[in-house]
């Protein structure tokens, strides 16, 4: 019984103006305006990631707030981070379902199959957490290390490039839209001030929109629809889906499992640096609730998550940790999921200023993965490193369009073959193979000697050897 009445922090009050750490928390007021940014940065990302899928926002919102509260019983409230919307099942979910954005579009009418495969790929990932928690994380690291990891993500960011230069330069006003949006966000990024400088594509996105608006009055654009705001109610259960399980979708969506564990490594790393505090002890249980969250997610019809690089940017700048505010941010999220008005609002959003956003964000996640490459002092002089990750990356850029590789019901994109070679030629171009051989050989040896040693002696007490039984040798009558 004590031991259940610890597995959650008792969290005590800091109001010294520091560091606030997981297990502390603030003021009631002060939680709540934290959960708001902290809300307001997690955002962007679980819209538009939906979004690009053909998946309901609303339903993704709601999911990402079940996620992280699921998240936050998983790792005992001692791990902060918000789960939501994971950009890593756009390529292959759009390849497994033939789905293509379009603003004001239709969804995507295969929701069912591609939420089998995510609800696949989350029991991978679950499986993958009970190792992890039995046996350590090492094995992983070793599985995927840096130059695989950044490999990987990169050809991901290069993969959708094309869907976003596709939304971006759907008409000439849109490609001015589009170069609207991507200059309010970087201006953002470098001048905002304080915490504003953390939502740049919130903030685009809202300059971007209004921008569209207001030249659409003025019969300079196109206008935005708002008639299926207005059809809209204010409260209500967004659409939910059964999964359907079909191989092709399975084979291209279940590899993402390895990706999403690697991506959560690097958060809770970061997290610990962070908080000068080791949290390896509880990576197995982060894997455990991101997984569950994911597999809850998918069960009805939503995607699969991850936790929030947005949100640990938050923590960075206000230097607060408490995991008491990843508990309010999550009723936000669910409060914004059960608003169907709020979901209309972010449909009408244009396709160019749609594919502005895009382009920074799938541009941000290449980058990302070079910048794995820089921080973790990858040598690209070996030739190990440079093949895998030359081809990894022009794998995941090359395989677009529907370009998969077939073996019959088994389908792999760009994004899986890019996972898979990366993964394999590491462990292939290995530098120590001759050492390997060497060991291997050397235990050979030690394990036959005792059978050796064993027959000398027999012979010693006058038994006869087995060889004597045999036929003579050309070289017998040496001995």
């Amino acid at each position: 019984m004590e031991k259940l009445l610890n597995y959650f922090p008792r969290y005590t009050l800091n109001v010294s103006g520091g560091i606030v750490n997981p297990t502390e928390r603030l003021p009631v007021g002060a939680t709540i305006l934290l959960s708001l940014q902290h809300a307001l940065a997690m955002t962007g990302s679980t819209i538009i990631g939906p979004l690009l899928m053909g998946f309901n926002p609303n339903t993704a919102l709601l999911f990402s707030g079940i996620g992280t509260l699921i998240f936050f019983v998983c790792t005992g409230g001692r791990v902060p981070s918000y789960v939501g919307s994971s950009f890593a099942f756009i390529g292959v979910v759009n390849a497994a379902t033939g789905f293509k954005y379009t603003a004001g579009g239709p969804g995507n009418p295969h929701i069912p199959i591609a939420s089998g495969g995510i609800l696949v790929c989350g029991l991978i990932y679950l499986a993958i957490s009970f190792i992890v928690m039995l046996a350590g994380h090492r094995w992983l690291e070793i599985l995927m290390p840096p130059v695989v990891t950044g490999a990987v993500v990169v050809a991901i960011g290069l993969n959708l490039a094309g869907a976003a230069l596709g939304q971006a330069s759907a008409s000439g006003f849109d490609a001015w839209m589009s170069f609207a949006t991507v200059l309010a966000v970087s201006l953002v990024t470098m001048y905002a001030p304080g915490f504003l400088k953390r939502l740049p594509i919130l903030i685009g996105c809202v300059f971007g929109y209004l921008l569209h608006f207001l030249l659409g009055l003025g019969g300079v654009g196109p206008g935005i629809d708002f008639t299926a705001v207005k059809n809209s109610r204010w409260i209500g259960m967004p659409p939910t889906a059964v999964p359907v399980f079909d191989g092709t979708a399975i084979s291209l969506i279940a590899p993402v499992s390895i990706i999403l564990a690697a991506e959560n490594i690097g958060h809770i790393k970061a997290v610990s640096y962070m908080t000068n505090s080791n949290l390896d002890k509880y990576l197995g249980r982060a894997f455990l609730g991101d997984s569950v969250a994911t597999i809850v997610a998918a069960s009805c019809g939503s995607i699969g998550t991850t936790t929030y690089a947005e949100n640990i940017g938050v923590m960075s700048i206000t230097k607060i940790f408490s995991t008491q505010v990843f508990v309010f941010a999550a009723i936000v999220g669910i409060i914004l999921g059960l608003c169907p008005a709020f979901g209309a609002i972010i449909q009408t959003i244009p396709s160019g200023v749609f594919g502005g956003l895009s382009i920074v964000l799938f541009g941000l996640i290449a980058v990302t993965g070079a910048r794995i490459w820089v921080t973790s002092n990858v040598d690209f002089s070996r030739p190990r490193n440079l093949i895998t990750a030359g081809v990894a990356v022009v794998l995941g850029c090359g395989m677009v369009d529907g370009l998969v590789v077939s073996f019959g019901v088994i389908k792999i994109d760009g994004i899986g073959c890019s996972t898979a070679s990366a993964i394999i030629l590491y462990q292939l171009l290995r530098e120590d193979w001759g050492d390997i051989f060497r060991a291997c050989l050397g235990r050979s040896r030690k394990n036959t000697e005792p059978a050796s040693v064993m027959r000398v002696e027999d012979e010693k007490e006058g038994e006869l050897p087995t060889s004597a039984c045999s036929s003579p040798r050309p070289d017998d009558k040496q001995l």
